[in-house]
């Protein structure tokens, strides 16, 4: 049984496996992570054998303080430390030029890194018992849903890590929100827990771009991802679909009508951060419902709702 409650002896083991060159999966406030430790090349390369994770695909280190944080760094823009400065502990994921110290494994090759501080009690526990930086993607199957409870990560990756830690269910439910910059300019590379306007508050206007092709400059990505075993199907809210026993539906704040193999409604208040929190446990639910395809309705695109179809169009494609 590799499956432990995250209590403080369960994270000192946890956090000695790691030091050891273990892989330990644990909570954090976005999802689930599979962690080791990330000055040590081999022990990351566990977590890319655990995934099956193609080797492009580079991995985010997670520290327990900015201080420690920006040592990953060899240099940081003005605007990236006001957005230290306002956004950690939380899920936003700076990619900025790395330093020597940090393995090529875990950047893809690349000479920028991406690192953030996550605000979870049990992964900066954990993070700051290690006492080093821990590498840590996703929990789960590469491309697969991602995990927001280690019932989750159990179910995709049984007793492939050393151990789980279980902290019950994440809080914001989506990845982290990636910003890389333009020499003073930030860039998004990927939309998540944090939400854009916010980002733009502190720190002047975002660029966008567009989706990455084979080699992504951060995690999370490729233009196919988060997706569950059933295909799923992007659809306008309220569009007539067929109700079949074979097809469940996702839908947004309104039970639709009609007999479906299963149906989970994300928010009943119409609320992008509970909808964001709900929207992964909705789709394992759905995926374990036995139906071959999930239709899915389009939330509005501003707050949260930017992240949960940034997930939904990766897991459609």
């Amino acid at each position: 049984m590799n499956r432990h409650k995250a209590t403080q002896a369960s994270i000192r083991k946890a956090a000695a496996l790691i030091r050891a060159g273990g892989v330990v999966a644990f909570p954090t406030e976005t999802v689930y992570g599979l962690g080791a430790d990330g000055l040590n090349p081999k022990a990351c390369a566990r977590i890319f054998e655990i995934k099956d994770r193609p080797r492009f695909d580079p991995l985010i280190l997670h520290e327990c303080s900015a201080a420690r944080a920006k040592k990953l760094f060899s240099k940081i823009p003005k605007p990236a430390l006001r957005l230290m400065e306002k956004f950690w502990p939380g899920p936003l994921t700076l990619v900025l030029p790395k330093a020597a110290a940090v393995p090529g494994i875990v950047t893809a090759g690349l000479e920028t890194v991406a690192v953030r501080v996550p605000a979870d009690r049990t992964a900066l526990a954990l993070i700051k018992a290690a006492g080093r930086p821990v590498a840590a993607p996703s929990a789960n199957r590469f491309g697969a849903l991602s995990p927001t409870t280690a019932a989750h990560v159990k179910k995709q990756l049984g007793n492939r890590p050393d151990m789980i830690l279980d902290g019950g269910r994440t809080a914001i439910g989506v990845e982290s929100t990636i910003i890389s910059f333009q020499g003073d300019k930030p860039v998004l590379l990927r939309p998540g827990g944090l939400p854009l306007e916010e980002i733009e508050k502190a720190a002047g206007a975002v660029l966008l771009r567009p989706a990455a092709g084979k080699a992504p400059l951060a995690p999370g990505c490729l233009k196919k991802h988060y997706a569950p075993a059933a295909r799923l199907k992007l659809i306008a809210p309220g569009k007539a679909v067929k109700p079949a026993p074979s097809a469940a539906y996702l839908a947004f704040s309104t039970r639709p009508a009609g007999k479906w193999a299963a149906v989970k409604i994300l928010s009943p208040r119409g609320d992008l951060r509970e909808a964001a929190a709900n929207l992964f446990g909705a789709l394992h639910a759905l995926e374990g419902s036995g139906a071959r395809t999930i239709y899915a309705e389009k939330v509005p695109r501003h707050g949260l709702g930017r992240a949960i179809m940034d997930r939904l169009r990766r897991a459609s494609a």
